[in-house]
């Protein structure tokens, strides 16, 4: 049986572990050739390893290689798809991954260190349009490919914190549109999928149990996402599946925000919860 993604090129960034490492594990799955692109390659190899002994993988043909992006360095964006569709011949699908917060110091509007802010806005946005401008190239002249953005429902519905990291999230929802709306005409598309609190290592360690507790009181579904979940969202638009769709901004978070203000607080009264 043939993949969903048979013999497609891939880049995945920051994905050695928890969403990225899903969606890279779920592409190869599909048969792809998913290019890992990550600042640690000692880490990253041992993953490769890992998901090349997979049964699920080895079946689909799928091979994950790695490619070196650091976050911090500009240039690696456009060099990680340089060598990725130099040494496949094309780049069909580029998953922008990369996202970062420090929810200690990203606060609400009178807390937040101005630096602090300009840094978080500038790291997460430009990790998106320096890879997607570089993929565009190779996507332009094959006249099809498919960017995905890794976004976050906090670009959508405003916080009481982390007021950098959820308008970087607002800008990428934008430029999302954006690259759908002028790249269109060559049959590139560009969608993004927007987390809600997801089952990763990161949110473990960052938030606190009671933080956790109250977000997902106000989240129908009321547990965390996995990072699997994410993956297939994301597969979705990566494949032709999604061949008449582009520009959309799809919530993969349990309804968060969906309900009134104070249905968490009814709904918990009420035992509606279970």
């Amino acid at each position: 049986m043939s993949g969903r993604l048979d013999g497609k090129v891939a880049v995945v960034t920051a994905s050695t572990r928890g969403i990225g490492h899903a969606i890279v594990k779920r592409f190869a799955e599909e048969g792809a050739i998913v290019y890992m692109a990550a600042r640690n390659q000692e880490r990253a190899e041992a993953k490769i390893a890992e998901l090349m002994a997979e049964d699920a993988i080895v079946k689909s043909g799928g091979v994950v290689k790695f490619v070196y992006n650091d976050a911090s360095k500009d240039e690696t964006y456009a060099s990680a798809i340089d060598e990725a569709a130099a040494n496949e011949g094309r780049l069909d699908v580029l998953v922008n991954n990369f996202g970062t917060s420090n929810p200690r110091k990203d606060l609400d509007i009178e807390h937040t260190d101005p630096q602090e802010f300009i840094s978080t806005v500038d790291i997460n946005l430009k990790s998106v349009f320096l890879a997607s401008q570089a993929a565009l190239k190779y996507m332009g002249e094959a006249k099809s490919g498919s960017i995905v953005n890794i976004s976050s429902v906090g670009g959508s519905v405003p916080d009481i914190s982390q007021i950098a990291y959820g308008t970087s999230k607002a800008a990428i929802n934008y430029l999302t549109k954006l690259i759908a709306v002028h790249e269109a005409r060559k049959n590139i598309r560009c969608n993004a999928v927007l987390p809600g609190m997801t089952a990763t290592d990161a949110v473990q360690n960052a938030l606190t149990e009671d933080f956790r507790e109250f977000f997902l009181k106000h989240t129908p579904i009321r547990r965390m996402a996995t990072p699997e979940e994410i993956a297939n969202a994301v597969l979705y638009f990566a494949s032709d599946e999604s061949a008449f769709t582009t520009g959309q901004i799809l919530e993969v978070c349990g309804g968060y925000g969906l309900a009134a203000p104070v249905f968490g607080d009814l709904a918990e009264r009420s035992g509606a919860r279970g």
